[in-house]
Order: structure tokens, then C-alpha cells, then sequence
């Protein structure tokens, strides 16, 4: 096995630092909130976003008014991708089913697909108006069946972005507030005086809005730690430099601090692609951000064979994985840690993001390990239940029961069992607690 890392990123030790400092200022915000509501609220709003209203609730002729400036072409390309997303998800929705089976005589299991209750989406906007998030979160809720969904976006240029707003009012939000960062997030998961608490908490964000997620955890469920978007791509000689190179630059344009790696087995094509990212960023209009991101993020690592590279790939469990090899397949049935598999030429981690169809909230920093991105299902509670209709079946399963309750020690478990085993099994069946 050779592997030859070309190029790395910045050591993990320096992310930490920058980590742990966000993390401080989170918990204090997050601190504010929880003690002054609405006030607080107000004061960060006005501190980060430059945005004042005394109900950052839309109503609803606000949105009209806001949804009536978007243009009939964008109109249609929003329902258009909002469409590609819905029509995922609903194929996703029907293929978690409800079930009942009958497992011994008179011992019926199932489970039932519930709706979560409420649900908090975040839309990112404050640089770039992140208007495929609105499809991503809240008309995947809708598909879902969530009663409540609420959405926040933060101004952009000073007031509410159109296309955004369309977006979370189409997609199906009941409530749509104009504010960002951690006090949007915070809102919806503590509660305040005029925003009623959600269950669950939902979208991409920056490092701030990440942190906060993931020290809310707990008070609310949320739909997966996320750091800053991450871009892979894994190639050989079937594919040329430029694609590369503008497959990495169009994600590292998110963020400073947006990884991206090339994997490859083919140190000519390592070569030329770096050669071709430095040629790109002189003309990149997102060059001062994506440039930032390569040259302390970037990576290219050189693998001697495809299952090298897929080892690579494996380990580092990236959010986007563009795949472009003479074995495409081969990647899919093999690759197991990543957030969304890009495979072929013809695709790209862009169409994933916009329009495709699939989610594009996704696990990053590696969790991608344990865990999928958001879905159709991430809304979705499972909930078992249980049902005992015979005699003999009560008294069986109670005595199975009974035994192994005392082998454990709990007597007063044993004794749910035995009376049971008593009422319906009369004393015939050896049970555990000496209760009569």
C-alpha cells in the first residue's frame, strides 16, 4: 500500500482551537436567550444581521408582498427543484411502512411512523441566500406530515430575500421569521414570548449555527452535527483536470474553511489539477473565499490503487463524494462512510444542491460514520407497541418473563408477569416471584 498525501490541510489541532472558541461563544448566547427571550433576541438581531422589527414574524400579506418580487422564470425554477425534492421524498415517505405481525400465537408487534410535532427549520442566507435549503427542510417536513413547521432565514442586503421566502412559504412553512445565526436557532428550541418552542431543529448553517445545534441537542433533537461543507473527489485518468479542479473550487466557494481533497491514483492528473485550481482562482469571482479554503483546507492525496483510494475515501467519510472512475459501481457497492455519493462525469455536487432531487443536508467532520443526512425519515418518529389477545399467551410470554425478570433481580418486574401467569395461566406454569 503507497499513499502520498501531495498536499494537506491544516492540522486538526488548529481546528480544535477554533472549534473550542466558537463553542464558548455559543453557550453564552444560547445563556441570553434562555433568560431574556425576546429581548435578546432583538439585541442580536440588530448586532449581527443590521435587522429591527418589533415581531421578526412575517405576516401573511408581508409575504405575498415579498413573494410577489421574485421573477415568473425563477418562480418556475423554484417549483421546479422544490418539485425534484418532494417527489424524492415522497418515494422515500412510502418506503417506511407501518407494520403488524403476529410473532407467536396470540403475540401481536408493530410499530407506527409518527410525525415529529413541530418542526424548526433553518435556511442559511446571510452571504449566499440559500434558497435549495427551504426545499430541503421544510417541504421534505410537509411530505413527512409535521402539523407545525416554522422556518427562519436571516435578511440579506438589509431585508427578507424574495427567492428564500418563496421557497419556505411553497414548500409548506406555517410560520417564516426573519432572523439568523444563533439567535434563530435558539429561538425556535428554547422558546421566547412570541415563538412557541419546536421539537426538532433542522438545516445547514455556519460554524455558530452548527455549535448551537449541537449544545441544543437534548432540549430538541436536531437532524445531525454539521460542520462546513466538504467536497471530495475521487478520480483516475478517465476524467481530465479542468472537471477536477472545478468540481473542488465549486464547493471550497462556501466558506475559508471548506475542505476539499482530490484522491487519485494518477499523479499527472494530481498535478495538472493543482495546476489547473491555481489557473481557475485567477478568474473565480468567489476567489477570495474559495482560495482561503484550498490553500488551508485543500488536500491531494496519491493512492497507488483503487482500493487504496477507496480506504482513503472510507477513513476521511467526507460530506460530498464525486466519483469519476473507469469503476463507478464498484465505488457505490464499496464506499460506506460518506454524506452522498456523486457518480459519473455527468453529475455534480451543484445539481445535488439545487435540483436534483436529494437532500443536501448532509454529515460532515465524519459522521458520515454513523449516520446519514436529512431525509423524509429524520422526521419521522418509529414507535413500537404491543398486544397480547390468549390466554396461553399471557401465560407463556408472562412466565418467560417472570424467570428472567428474577435472574436480573427485579421482583417487582417478576410480579407484573406473574400476575398475569395467575389470571389467565392458573398455576400450572412455572413462574419466577414466590408472590401469591
Amino acid at each position: 500500500m503507497a499513499i502520498t498525501h501531495l498536499k494537506r490541510s491544516k492540522p486538526e489541532t488548529e481546528q480544535a482551537d477554533d472549534d473550542a472558541k466558537v463553542a464558548k461563544a455559543v453557550a453564552a448566547t444560547l445563556a441570553d436567550i434562555e433568560a431574556r427571550g425576546d429581548a435578546a433576541v432583538r439585541e442580536l438581531a440588530n448586532k449581527f444581521d443590521r435587522y429591527d422589527r418589533d415581531n421578526y414574524r412575517l405576516s401573511r400579506d408581508e409575504i405575498d408582498a415579498i413573494v410577489a418580487k421574485v421573477s415568473p422564470r425563477d418562480m418556475e425554477d423554484i417549483r421546479f427543484a422544490q418539485a425534484q425534492v418532494v417527489n424524492f421524498a415522497k418515494a422515500q415517505r412510502a418506503s417506511m411502512t407501518d407494520i403488524e405481525v403476529e410473532t407467536l400465537p396470540g403475540v401481536i408487534l408493530g410499530h407506527r411512523n409518527i410525525p415529529v410535532q413541530s418542526v424548526g427549520c433553518y435556511v442559511p442566507g446571510g452571504k449566499f441566500p440559500m434558497v435549495a435549503s427551504a426545499h430541503m427542510s421544510v417541504a421534505t417536513a410537509k411530505v413527512a406530515g409535521v402539523p407545525r413547521i416554522i422556518a427562519c432565514t436571516p435578511p440579506f442586503n438589509g431585508e427578507p430575500n424574495p427567492a428564500v421566502i418563496a421557497a419556505m412559504h411553497l414548500g409548506g412553512a406555517d410560520e417564516i421569521y426573519v432572523l439568523g445565526g444563533i439567535q434563530a436557532v435558539g429561538a425556535m428550541a428554547l422558546g421566547t414570548e412570541t415563538i412557541e418552542a419546536v421539537h426538532l431543529l433542522v438545516g445547514p448553517g455556519n460554524a455558530f449555527v452548527a455549535e448551537a445545534k449541537r449544545q441544543l441537542f437534548g432540549r430538541v433533537g436536531i437532524d445531525l452535527f454539521a460542520g462546513p461543507t466538504e467536497t471530495m473527489v475521487i478520480a483516475d485518468e478517465t476524467v481530465d483536470a479542468e472537471l477536477c479542479a472545478t468540481d473542488l473550487l465549486g464547493q471550497a466557494e462556501h466558506g475559508y474553511n471548506s475542505p476539499a481533497c482530490l484522491i487519485t491514483n494518477s499523479r499527472k492528473l494530481a498535478e495538472q489539477t493543482e495546476a489547473e485550481i491555481a489557473r481557475i482562482l485567477e478568474i473565480l469571482p468567489t476567489a477570495e473565499t474559495a482560495r482561503a479554503s484550498w490553500e488551508d483546507y485543500g488536500s491531494i492525496v496519491l493512492c497507488d490503487s483503487h482500493e487504496d483510494m477507496l480506504q482513503v475515501a472510507n477513513d476521511m467519510a467526507y460530506e460530498h463524494v464525486q466519483v469519476m472512475t473507469d469503476r463507478d459501481d464498484w465505488y457505490l457497492e464499496n464506499m460506506h462512510s460518506y454524506g452522498a455519493l456523486f457518480l459519473g462525469p455527468r453529475t455534480n455536487v451543484a445539481n445535488g444542491d439545487k435540483v436534483i432531487g436529494t437532500n443536501h443536508t448532509l454529515p460532515t467532520k465524519k459522521a458520515g460514520r454513523y449516520t446519514g443526512g436529512l431525509w423524509v425519515g429524520k422526521y419521522l418518529k418509529t414507535h413500537s407497541y404491543q398486544r397480547i389477545t390468549t390466554d396461553d399467551a399471557a401465560a407463556t410470554i408472562g412466565a418467560y418473563g417472570s424467570r428472567l425478570c428474577m435472574l436480573e433481580g427485579f421482583v417487582g418486574h417478576a410480579e407484573q408477569c406473574n400476575i398475569r401467569v395467575r389470571r389467565y395461566g392458573g398455576r400450572n406454569v412455572q413462574y419466577g416471584a414466590a408472590v401469591e
